[in-house]
């Protein structure tokens, strides 16, 4: 209800001005704050399911591992006894006493046929010997254990493998045990001379 001073005072239109706009203005800020929570709210959303994704992402590559490489450990230790049953076989064709018996023929066989089973056992399940003669050597896949003066091959060819190394599909099991080519030692002989 205006009555006819509130018409005539200019005083209380300002006001009417003044708290509308502030309502319009609270009203405005509300609506902001709405919209910076809903935009706040969205960011958590997409970065929570970004979180979960790369989650996701990590439980599979950890399972395809799992089941890759889940033997790793106990192939590892199955390489000691094709290494035993390898060094059994050499100790067995050098006994002088063993060399006169007519049965060890037979029993190298023996062993060479578990031998050649272990080893396409290996190969079946993506377990494969690390060629490394001739080779240049490697210090991911080769472990050198000692160097060999040599002339005829480039400096840092695997000349001799003391142990054979194995992969485990992408993965090294062990080291190949080699032994590398070296030059050869030039010694200045005036030097000599001089001392």
């Amino acid at each position: 209800m205006e009555t006819k001073n509130d018409k005539n005072n200019p005083g209380n239109e300002l006001k009417k001005n003044h708290a509308s706009s502030k309502k319009e203005e609270n009203k405005a800020k509300k609506d902001q704050t709405v919209e910076d929570k809903l935009k706040e709210t969205e960011e958590k959303l997409l970065r929570t399911l970004a979180e979960l994704e790369n989650q996701r992402r990590r439980f599979e590559k950890e399972t395809k591992e799992a089941f890759e490489f889940g033997g790793f450990n106990f192939a590892r230790e199955i390489l000691s006894l094709l290494d035993n049953l390898q060094r059994a076989q050499t100790s067995l064709k050098n006994d002088e006493v063993l060399k006169k018996s007519k049965d060890l023929e037979k029993f190298l066989k023996n062993i060479e046929i578990i031998e050649k089973d272990l080893v396409s056992i290996f190969e079946k399940n993506g377990i494969k010997r690390i060629k490394c003669l001739k080779e240049k050597f490697d210090p991911n896949l080769h472990q050198a254990m000692l160097e060999v003066e040599n002339e005829e091959e480039k400096p840092g060819t695997v000349m001799q493998e003391m142990q054979p190394g194995y992969m485990f599909g992408e993965r090294l099991l062990r080291p190949s045990f080699v032994a590398v080519s070296k030059k050869k030692l030039v010694i200045d002989e005036q030097k000599d001379l001089k001392k």
